[in-house]
Formats: C-alpha cells, structure tokens, sequence
C-alpha cells in the first residue's frame, strides 16, 4: 500500500512538472527591442534597403511576415537571423549577438515579435527606430 502511495504521489508531482513546463512562453518586447535595434537594423542600415521601422507594419503585416518566415524578398528565413549560428557569426563585431548567444532561438523570436507587436503602427507604442 506505501509503495502504491508513493506511486501516486510521484505520478501527480510528474503531470504537475508537465503541466507548468508546457506553458507557452510570453515574448519579452524589451528584450525583442534590444536585439532588433542592435542586430536588425545594424544590419539593414549597411544594406541598400536601409533601417526598417516597426511602425512601417501594422501587427497583422509583422505576424504575417513571420509566419511566412521569408526575409529578403523569400531569399532566405527570418529564423536564420535569429539563430544561434547566426548569433556566433557576429557577435565578434556585435555585442547584442554575442549577449544574447545562449538564448534559444525561438524564444528569440518570441521576443522579436513581441517587441514588433508592440511597436507596429496599430500597436500599443509605435516604435521607430533611430
């Protein structure tokens, strides 16, 4: 009978561990903020393309643009440039990319969109970046 008990016990502890560790994880803008303006636009500035601001999309265009996943005109992904791959290549001359080179990648990108969420031109505060 103990050991059916402690059976138990473990098994509700065990659905309880899932339970919490499956939630979804909240976006944190702030840190989407620092890597777009640190890594994004650093880059698009060097490009013929310039500085694109969150405020340029409303919140459906940004959610659209990152479901489709196509940066570039559909040359490449919006994941790779959050990657941690990416993030090695450069974080000798960016040190964002090197700040955040342990965060996982969709968590990144969580906090990408979060901050363009939050930055679009319906959004909650309009950001622009300069």
């Amino acid at each position: 009978m103990k050991t059916f008990n402690i059976l138990a016990a473990a098994a509700v502890l065990g659905l309880f561990g899932t339970a919490f560790s499956a939630q979804a994880y909240d976006g944190d803008w702030k840190r989407g903020r620092i890597y777009y303006r640190s890594v994004c636009t650093s880059c698009h500035v060097a490009m013929p393309v310039g500085a694109i601001n969150p405020s340029t999309k409303t919140k459906a265009e940004w959610a659209a643009y990152l479901k489709a996943d196509k940066h570039a005109k559909g040359k490449d992904t919006v994941k790779q440039y959050v990657s941690k791959a990416y993030r090695a290549s450069i974080k000798s001359g960016n040190k964002a990319a090197e700040k955040f080179a342990n965060v996982p990648d969709q968590e990144l990108l969580d906090d990408l969109a979060a901050f363009l969420k939050k930055g679009a031109k319906d959004g909650d505060s309009p950001a622009s970046c300069s």
